[in-house]
């Protein structure tokens, strides 16, 4: 404001010199009258310039005025002023957090539907994608893979696993995941030479693995051996009730358990429609 006011007054000494100017050549009574009229015009300007101002400094000083006044509110109420200030940091801080987790979710739930529009066109042979104990998983019947009580797959149960490995061979995403072969059995017992529901799940498994890390393509999947494991779990997790024939077949299984990373360590329900 003072540097506007320095310049207006040179430019009245501007035009007060002019006016002099003017003078001494014997100016119109016009010429004065326009003169004396922008005179006026600036003192006017000047004086509603330096009301508001006034006004603007009126304002900050009542705002400054109420903030202490609150201040002193939340003093007496047993407010903390520098911890409620640390507390707004905190809850920004974790808002940014709460943002960049959500971010991460929708990365894993669009990579999840991206495996699961892949798999789809093997739900024909029997194939079922699902989410079971936070794992996402590729469950195959054990009956489609193999024979009852043998661990030797089946023509069509090769088949079934040759679209699995070329679905997965073709994403160099799926290709680098971790799983895991899991074989499961129903509970009717078993005898013969895997001893028992264990020693078969667990060779079935291992049938399963053979296969899908097979380095020809022609005979196996070509699958990075590095990134596949097998276990057998009898019937120790069944997915339906052992005491009728449908529930028994839908307990008889291998399932493709594709193991998480650490950061989707997460409940993976949460993500999927």
């Amino acid at each position: 404001m003072l540097t506007g006011r320095r310049t207006r007054g040179l430019y009245f000494a501007g035009v007060l010199l002019a006016f002099v100017g003017l003078a001494g050549c014997g100016p119109s009574q016009e010429q004065f009258d326009a003169k004396v009229r922008e005179i006026e015009d600036l003192k006017a300007r000047l004086a509603a310039e330096s009301a508001a101002n006034k006004n603007a400094q009126q304002e900050l000083a009542d705002a400054k005025a109420q903030i202490e006044q609150l201040k002193e509110q939340l003093r007496d109420a047993g407010v903390d002023i520098s911890n409620l200030n640390a507390n707004i940091e905190q809850q920004a801080r974790a808002l940014d957090d709460y943002k960049k987790r959500a971010e991460q979710l929708e990365a894993i739930r669009q990579r999840f539907e991206v495996l699961r529009r892949k798999l789809d066109e093997l739900t024909k042979f029997g194939l079922k994608v699902q989410i079971r104990k936070n794992r996402i998983v590729i469950q195959l019947p054990g009956d489609v893979l193999f024979d009852s009580g043998r661990d030797t797959l089946r023509s069509g149960g090769k088949e079934i696993l040759a679209k699995v490995a070329e679905v997965i061979r073709s994403d160099a995403g799926l290709m680098n995941r971790t799983y895991q072969v899991a074989g499961h059995t129903d509970a009717q017992p078993f005898k013969g030479v895997f001893k028992d529901n264990w020693g078969l799940s667990a060779m079935r498994a291992r049938e399963v693995l053979v296969y899908l890390t097979d380095p020809d393509t022609k005979t196996g999947g070509g699958l990075r051996p590095g990134n596949w494991s097998a276990v057998g779990y009898g019937d120790t997790d069944p997915v339906a009730d052992n005491a009728s024939e449908d529930g028994r077949k839908g307990n008889r299984r291998v399932e493709l358990v594709v193991m998480p990373n650490v950061e989707e360590m997460i409940d993976l329900k949460t993500i999927t429609k």
